[in-house]
């Protein structure tokens, strides 16, 4: 079973040191913690890192007991970020263990999802060949190939053709 928004939100003021047990966490402190989880997620998402969280398309629109359905590799990563996101609110300072544990979560899931490949970049046609290419060893003479049109898009991106 996935976690709520509002688990998330709880473990990571825990993990800044702040106890639902020994703070009374006000609903106004959640929903200012819902669009930090949520602001944290939609920027995730257009890095390319989808883990599943629901996004929503209005402010109003995310529950605290929603769902998330993020796998469970990722619930460290969200909660150590998300703990840092809401640190500076609490005039708490972070503690050491969980920026490393941000980051390190963060780089784990980036490098899962593929951001750090670098993307591909086709040489141009009015780029020389160089100095060993003779035009004799082949039919395109002293120029790269004219670059293909390459389709771009992400894993769950969608097309219309009209």
């Amino acid at each position: 079973m996935s976690w709520t928004k509002k688990q998330f939100i709880e473990a990571a003021l825990n993990e800044i040191g702040i106890a639902s047990s020994s703070f009374d966490i006000q609903p106004d402190e959640y929903e200012a913690g819902l669009r930090r989880l949520d602001a944290l997620m939609g920027d995730w998402n257009a890095r390319g890192i989808r883990i599943g969280y629901p996004l929503s398309a209005t402010q109003s629109g995310s529950n605290l007991e929603d769902q998330t359905s993020v796998p469970d590799s990722a619930y460290e990563a969200i909660i150590a970020n998300l703990g840092m996101k809401l640190a500076s609110s609490y005039g708490r300072e972070v503690p050491r263990e969980v920026k490393v544990s941000a980051k390190r979560g963060y780089l784990t899931l980036a490098s899962r999802a593929g951001v750090f490949n670098p993307a591909t970049r086709q040489i141009p046609d009015n780029m020389p060949l160089g100095a060993g290419n003779r035009p004799h060893r082949n039919n395109r003479g002293n120029y790269f190939p004219t670059p293909e049109d390459p389709l771009r898009a992400g894993p769950d991106s969608e097309f219309e053709f009209t």
